[in-house]
């Protein structure tokens, strides 16, 4: 059987992007991206870019209302809160561009 987990998703970043250090050291962001589905819907979706997969550099200058095209994988994470066991599904990019608005003449 062969398995293919590839996401590339086009879409706009629908709140500033949060760094954060996690506990071994490693830096990553998260940011929430507005993907349109069928219909007039937006999706919202989490992405976390690692650094050392990505770099700092692709995220600079990146905020709230800008169109990004991210490509990476779907990752399920399972972790325990005071609610009981939970878990999240998220884009682990590989990288990130933004997009540019087209020119108007």
């Amino acid at each position: 059987m062969v398995a293919v987990n590839v996401v590339v998703l086009a879409g706009t970043v629908s709140a500033d992007p949060v760094e954060r250090r996690m506990p071994s050291g490693d830096e990553v962001t998260e940011l929430r991206l507005s993907v349109p589905e069928a219909g007039r819907r937006l999706l919202p979706l989490p992405v976390a870019v690692w650094h050392r997969d990505v770099g700092k550099r692709a995220l600079k200058g990146l905020g709230k209302g800008d169109d990004v095209l991210v490509y990476g994988q779907l990752v399920r994470r399972f972790y325990r809160s005071g609610a009981g066991a939970r878990s999240l599904t998220e884009v682990v990019a590989s990288g990130i561009k933004k997009l540019e608005a087209p020119e108007v003449e």
